[in-house]
């Protein structure tokens, strides 16, 4: 049985995107042992969770879209995020996705004294280019703390980080020269992830 990987690709900038082009040849290499879904978010996909969409879900209503979607994101065996560092953390379309895959019996459930993950994912994979010098585990780091969390709630296991920072203050060959090497460094995370 072939095992599942979804992508969310959170990258807006397409062919521009220096995080979008670490990410390419990793998902090439993961697609060698996993069956790959890629979700793109460009923005007009997903509504904010407020109070509209609260009354919706207490009154049991949800789109069958979303079910859909968060059913295969809690089937799936990995899951790999690409996100640019944005304001300290990343897009708000990716929050807004998070927001709308966090279902009550699907992704995690609680009992009302504990949560419990009910996603069958081992392993998640962050990748990000920041424009900054943040270090992944930096108090300036927003994204890493937040997809941690997230784990333990939804179930995601082990979270890696895969950043190349600083990239804003390199010259046009010191930037490539940085994503050819987080782009090796990506590979070596694929053989065991």
């Amino acid at each position: 049985m072939t095992q599942k990987l979804i992508v969310i690709d959170a990258c807006m900038r397409d062919g521009e995107s220096r995080t979008k082009k670490i990410l390419k040849p990793i998902v090439e290499e993961l697609g060698k042992r996993y069956e790959i879904e890629t979700i793109v978010l460009d923005g007009d996909d997903y509504q904010p969770v407020g109070r509209k969409m609260l009354a919706e879900r207490s009154s049991g209503y949800v789109p069958e879209q979303i079910v859909e979607h968060a059913k295969r994101i809690a089937a799936a065996d990995r899951i790999v995020i690409a996100a640019p560092f944005w304001d300290m953390s990343y897009p708000a379309i990716l929050k807004v996705f998070i927001e709308n895959m966090s279902l009550f019996n699907i992704t995690f459930r609680d009992n009302g004294t504990y949560f419990e993950g009910l996603c069958r994912c081992q392993k998640l994979l962050y990748i990000t280019t920041r424009g900054m010098n943040v270090a992944t585990g930096d108090t300036l780091d927003g994204a890493t703390p937040y997809f941690k969390a997230l784990s333990a709630l939804w179930g995601l296991g082990e979270v890696i980080t895969l950043a190349a920072a600083n990239m804003d203050y390199y010259t046009p060959q010191q930037a490539e020269a940085k994503i050819q090497s987080t782009i090796a460094e990506g590979l070596k995370i694929a053989q065991t992830f």
